[in-house]
């Protein structure tokens, strides 16, 4: 029973051992080119998805909060700032996510966009837009929560203020854990989100914009051709007309990406149930 309620432990150590480990064969069985390639796209997939993270946390935590006041003291503005916020809740996120791209290899083809830097933020900036409602929802739920109990009357009859009984007392104090839930989902589902529209993406890129000037992410290194053929690689092992070894040897570039991808989605799942079953949430 001790071990279930540190099971979000256990999974980020699975999580950490496992890139470590895959980290330390490529780089004794992949070329250097092809490694150096790899390192940097997982880098950037990463960089992109905790500024996601933290976006969302930052917009979400200002957009619940404000919708809690604008609610009892402007109410015009609170319907209008509720009709955005459900404007872009009606629009699919990987949709909504496909057009931010789209957008980015134009501004690329306009050379509008060069650094990388730049482009990762611009990713990072589109898949926020679409997740950070989730906070929004979880921060409006807290307080509604809270709103229901006596000690918030009470501290308001001693004098602290509203915003510090919000911000501090009740998402601070007693909401860090369903939060810090909610973004290693976050997390979880930028990953996804970056991966597979990256995917789309470098698949079907303009004349214009080339993965020579786009990003590296893993999303993208899975689209190339060679690491395509080493996931289908596969199917021979399956088949029998390959030995399984060589999967490591001789695919190892896609099938290294995949691992990745897969082994990051699973560990996270299981970090954010771990911390459900911890934090009773």
């Amino acid at each position: 029973m001790r071990s279930l309620h540190h099971e979000d432990k256990l999974w980020l150590l699975i999580w950490l051992s496992g890139l470590t480990t895959l980290a330390v064969w490529c780089s004794l069985f992949l070329n250097r080119p092809a490694f150096l390639l790899l390192s940097e796209a997982c880098g950037n997939t990463l960089f992109a998805c905790l500024l996601v993270v933290a976006g969302a946390l930052v917009l979400g935590w200002f957009t619940g909060v404000s919708l809690f006041f604008l609610e009892t003291r402007w109410p015009v503005l609170y319907l209008g700032l509720t009709f955005i916020l459900n404007l872009i809740r009606s629009i699919p996120q990987i949709i909504g996510v496909l057009c931010g791209y789209v957008i980015l290899t134009v501004l690329i083809g306009l050379e509008v966009l060069q650094s990388q830097l730049s482009q990762l933020i611009w990713m990072a900036f589109v898949i926020t837009v679409f997740v950070f409602l989730e906070i929004v929802d979880l921060v409006r739920e807290r307080i509604a929560y809270y709103e229901k109990l006596d000690f918030v009357p009470a501290m308001l009859c001693c004098g602290i203020p509203e915003s510090r009984i919000i911000n501090r007392e009740i998402l601070w104090k007693n909401s860090r854990a369903h939060i810090l839930h909610k973004l290693v989902s976050l997390f979880g589902t930028a990953i996804f989100l970056q991966c597979s529209i990256d995917f789309i993406v470098s698949v079907g890129l303009s004349t214009d914009v080339s993965l020579s000037n786009f990003p590296v992410t893993l999303g993208s290194m899975l689209a190339k051709l060679d690491s395509k053929q080493d996931i289908l690689a596969i199917s021979s092992v399956l088949s029998g007309t390959m030995p399984l070894q060589s999967l490591f040897f001789q695919h190892l570039q896609g099938i290294t990406i995949a691992g990745i991808i897969v082994l990051s989605l699973l560990c996270l799942y299981k970090i954010s149930t771990g911390l459900v079953r911890r934090f009773h949430l």
